[in-house]
């Protein structure tokens, strides 16, 4: 199959690169996604993002992703949550205490 681009990048002393920018968008990959190396007979490698592992949420990995690309496409629209949303907050929650680390319930699964 012919090579539609070539492109290239640098290895640093710790053998890291940077995924070209084209490549990453070709690849749909964000920030934190995982890439997948295959190495044929000949030779030849070939880089493809990486599926779900097990226990990966299918809606949070897009989300997070859209959310990367969003405040790096419109950084102005970022603000501080300010002291009035963070006290409704506090009363919205009470005083609930999440161990995010407990299995789920049979209920909530």
């Amino acid at each position: 199959m012919p090579a539609i681009m070539q492109l290239e990048s640098t290895l640093t002393e710790r053998y890291q690169t940077t995924v070209p920018e084209s490549v990453r968008r070709a690849l749909h990959l964000g920030k934190r996604d995982r890439i997948q190396y295959t190495i044929r007979a000949d030779g030849e490698v070939v880089l493809t993002r990486a599926s779900a592992r097990d226990g990966d949420d299918p809606a949070l990995t897009p989300f997070l992703g859209f959310l990367a690309r969003d405040i790096a496409e419109q950084p102005g629209r970022l603000r501080a949550v300010d002291a009035d949303l963070a006290q409704r907050i506090k009363t919205l929650v009470g005083m609930a205490e999440v161990d995010l680390d407990a299995p789920l319930s049979a209920d909530d699964e």
